[in-house]
């Protein structure tokens, strides 16, 4: 007869197993319900007013949540001040983001109706919902319930998040490490359907690469001239829209540049490297306006969205996003 007694390093496993199930069971759609009943739409009010006057964020606060989610999971770290420049926010793959004071306006508003309450990485999952929303994009229901870190390195989104140079192993790598799936890789990519980049971001693709004249052979010829005429050599200031026509219009017209070849970044033309990822931008490439990209989409945000999460006692409910309580 078998032992119905466990061995210690069982019943540690079953006791992390526990843990874990028991954190992600209190993120949740309606946390909010009766300790701030009015929050999402608080932040729908502040975000309606915003984006009519500058549409143009969009694209960095949906890349905001992303950013904060791949380090130390989604828990507002990205948000946090530094008075010697070694925080998150200072380190060189986040220099590029912006909206940070949108977070605050939003902040202040939710302050004002439920104090202490609402936590900044559960607002950044509404806000990128939102934004989502307002450029035309599909709704879905946030689970919340995050609390926030209270730690933020400058050394963390360089081994974290994935770089705009990375090949297709170096991506699923990196999205499996949290969690993710290469259907939620392939998916989440289609967020660049709305944004700009910096030509330093993508300028080795056109002029330090390894085919003729230094071009990236895996990008389109045409579309490396009309890049060149914006970008020069060491141009460090210009923005190029990542979907050229739709830039502020959530669609699935960014698999149809990649399947053209016309993907802006070097991990853009990976998803052509991998037979599902491949597959996936087929699909979508060939698909009308809404396709199954935008259900997809919700459903990878929510994933993306559970991602090492600080729930119950964890972590704070910070006053002011930039700074521990």
């Amino acid at each position: 007869m078998a032992s119905s007694k466990l061995s210690p390093s069982l019943i540690f496993l079953q006791i992390i197993f526990l843990v874990f199930n028991s954190a992600n069971a209190q993120l949740r759609v309606g946390f909010y319900k009766d300790t701030c009943p009015k929050a999402e739409a608080i932040v729908k009010k502040v975000m309606d007013q915003v984006m009519k006057v500058a549409p143009s964020l969009s694209g960095p606060l949906l890349r905001m949540h992303f950013h904060d989610c791949f380090v130390r999971g989604c828990d507002g770290s990205v948000l946090l001040n530094s008075s010697t420049g070694q925080a998150e926010k200072d380190s060189p793959p986040n220099l590029s983001l912006r909206g940070y004071q949108v977070i605050d306006r939003v902040k202040t508003a939710l302050e004002k109706e439920c104090p202490g309450v609402v936590s900044c990485a559960d607002i950044m999952a509404i806000v990128a919902r939102d934004v989502t929303v307002a450029t035309m994009g599909p709704f879905w229901e946030v689970e919340t319930g995050r609390r926030d870190g209270r730690v933020s390195n400058f050394s963390e989104p360089l081994t974290n998040l994935p770089p705009f140079f990375a090949n297709i192993s170096q991506l699923i790598s990196m999205f499996r490490s949290k969690g993710l799936s290469v259907k939620d890789l392939v998916v989440l990519s289609g967020g660049h359907t709305i944004g700009t980049s910096h030509c330093s971001s993508f300028s080795s693709r056109l002029y330090n690469s390894t085919g003729k004249d230094g071009t990236d052979p895996t990008l389109d010829s045409e579309y490396i001239e009309k890049l060149k005429n914006k970008c020069k050599v060491g141009d460090q200031t210009t923005l190029v829209e990542m979907d050229p026509g739709s830039v502020r219009t959530f669609d699935n017209s960014y698999y149809t540049l990649v399947a053209k070849r016309r993907g802006l970044f070097q991990s853009d033309a990976a998803l052509l490297d991998n037979e599902e990822t491949k597959a996936y931008v087929k699909l979508q490439s060939a698909s009308t306006y809404r396709s199954t990209f935008f259900k997809d989409f919700g459903v990878s945000m929510i994933n993306m969205g559970r991602v090492e999460v600080l729930t119950g006692k964890a972590g704070e409910i910070r006053k002011v996003c930039s700074k521990v309580n």
